[in-house]
């Protein structure tokens, strides 16, 4: 089986992070887990100025404290708008999507 041999890079070929990412083929996934990150930022943010634990929110939610970690985990992409959603109202905020 032959190796793929990659072409050096030159500086002048790539100006960004983002031409990087791309030329790797890494945006999309570098993206979503940015995304994910902000958000589960944002929520633990909003927990805290309600002075509300994850036992707490998961209480509120009828879920366990297992899935409030994964869901407060910026590296687990797995959790569904459903879920983001009615955390999000928990913890008097909503959930906005937008394409762009």
């Amino acid at each position: 089986m032959k190796s793929k041999k990659r072409a050096a890079r030159s500086a002048s070929k790539l100006t960004t992070l983002e031409d990087l990412l791309k030329e790797e083929g890494k945006l999309e996934e570098f993206e979503a887990i940015a995304i994910k990150e902000v958000i589960a930022w944002q929520l633990g943010e909003a927990m805290k100025a309600k002075k509300l634990s994850r036992k707490g929110l998961a209480e509120r939610m009828h879920t366990s404290r297992s899935q409030i970690g994964r869901l407060l985990d910026p590296k687990d992409g797995n959790v569904t708008l459903t879920t983001l959603q009615r955390a999000a109202a928990i913890v008097g905020r909503k959930l906005r999507l937008e394409l762009v």
